[in-house]
């Protein structure tokens, strides 16, 4: 199996129609760090068997530098799920990051792309073991799988909440995807997340959030995408290109949080060293740091660094 960085960049996941080629030429200029072109619900049943040959095309001849490509297949309950990895894959395996899978209900439905993909690999003589894995999670069953599914394949990247279907599934009342519904005074979605999160921290994954699908309300997009990304989720879904500066934005470290973390990081390194005299703790000006606050740091620091961003400061040894 292939040794993969599985923890790309993904603050902004951009959909875009397979069956559209203008949407796909435009998403290729948009500054999303994922853009994921769908065979699925954005394609109508008559329009995927030739949405799957253009996206081989756009995958083959677009400029898709400095994002994550994936392809949103159809889920396993259908008739097109087959035909759609191995045309995609076989097609473009070279230019594909990841597969999205939708509506995962257990374990044993990664496990099936799984032994696809390293079939279409193998034959291919694709590197096997490259192409990642996304499972959605659409409904109570999938939830209540979660832990399982993510410890399904070395290839599962991330886990994505798919609020639309699930709200259906659950008979929530509310019609707008992602917003509260009406007569529940707290947060109806915290348990869903955070089992979510769980499932993905659990496993070194990436937690994503689903879309907002009122996409010309970036304030509502703001207020929803904040809570995910307070809970600790890696980004989330964009509709349209309105949503992926505030995306970006939101699951971005503030340039103050990052420079501190920067800081914090340099701090213990020479405090703990021979130099630094060895210690497990010290004080960085009021602040106490020790190992935990290394851990804490290197979270935001992380996310500050894929996010292509600079500090603006640097640690000084303190005299005497």
């Amino acid at each position: 199996m292939t040794t993969v960085n599985r923890l790309r960049p993904r603050r902004s996941c951009l959909a875009v129609p397979g069956s559209n080629p203008r949407f796909l030429e435009k998403a290729q200029g948009l500054p999303a760090d994922q853009v994921f072109l769908d065979l699925e619900d954005a394609c109508a049943p008559l329009a995927k068997p030739e949405a799957r040959h253009t996206i081989v095309k756009f995958l083959n001849e677009g400029d898709w530098t400095g994002k994550t490509r994936v392809v949103r297949v159809n889920d396993w309950t259908t008739e097109w799920t087959y035909r759609d990895v191995v045309t995609v894959v076989e097609g473009a395996g070279p230019n594909l990051d990841c597969i999205m899978l939708p509506k995962v209900q257990d374990a044993q439905q990664v496990v099936a792309l799984d032994l696809l993909l390293t079939q279409i690999e193998k034959t291919m003589g694709f590197e096997v073991g490259r192409i990642g894995i996304e499972a959605q999670i659409e409904n109570a069953r999938g939830l209540n799988n979660v832990n399982e599914i993510a410890q399904a394949s070395q290839r599962v990247e991330t886990i994505i909440f798919g609020p639309a279907d699930f709200m259906a599934s659950i008979n929530m009342k509310s019609l707008v995807v992602g917003e509260q519904p009406p007569g529940y005074p707290a947060d109806a979605y915290h348990y869903i997340l955070m089992k979510i999160l769980m499932a993905a921290r659990a496993n070194d994954l990436q937690a994503i959030d689903g879309p907002y699908l009122q996409i010309r309300n970036v304030d509502g997009y703001r207020e929803v995408a904040r809570r995910a990304a307070a809970l600790g989720f890696d980004g989330k879904w964009v509709l349209h290109p309105g949503q992926v500066e505030a995306s970006n934005e939101i699951f971005s470290p503030s340039q103050e949080d990052f420079d501190h973390a920067e800081l914090i990081l340099d701090a213990y390194d020479y405090y703990t060293s021979e130099a630094g005299g060895k210690k497990g703790s010290a004080m960085l000006g009021d602040e106490m740091i020790d190992e935990a606050s290394r851990k804490m740091a290197l979270v935001i620091s992380g996310k500050g660094r894929a996010a292509g961003m600079r500090r603006t400061g640097k640690f000084e040894i303190p005299e005497g």
